[in-house]
């Protein structure tokens, strides 16, 4: 007599499929790209004399991609890279805001020195040949 699912009439769960190789790909050059994006961020930000102390700082509410201070105001920084500024401008969501604002408490938490002039979000914007705009204080604009 057959025994558990096989006597039920069930077959086993097959095991998920491997993604397809083109959609591995395009993951990876979109995170390639992503990582190209933060590092135009991260030199337009040392060029206007910004002290970056955490770069991809994962916390137990998400990732922050950098966060930097001068003249102790602390910047958390979204970078979106997109074809074009425009694109990149729509691209933070109600959503992603709130869990910046909760991965940034944790951050602050963690680095209490930081942040006593205050704090601010920015996003800094990279098009697709790595030109950089910065919307300062973008979340209160939003």
């Amino acid at each position: 007599m057959p025994r558990g699912r096989a006597r039920l009439g069930l077959t086993p769960a097959a095991a998920p499929a491997a993604p397809a190789p083109a959609r591995q790909a395009r993951g990876k050059g979109a995170e390639l790209a992503g990582r190209a994006a933060e590092e135009a961020a991260c030199r337009w930000l040392a060029e206007a004399r910004w002290d970056i102390f955490a770069r991809r700082e994962r916390t137990a509410a998400g990732e922050i991609d950098i966060a930097a201070e001068r003249d102790g105001l602390v910047a958390i920084v979204e970078v979106k890279r997109r074809a074009t500024l425009e694109a990149a401008a729509g691209s933070v969501s109600a959503r992603q805001q709130a869990r910046l604002l909760a991965a940034a408490e944790l951050l602050l938490a963690r680095h209490p020195q930081r942040g006593l002039a205050g704090v601010r979000f920015d996003v800094l914007l990279v098009d697709a040949g790595g030109q950089v705009r910065q919307i300062e204080d973008a979340f209160r604009l939003m």
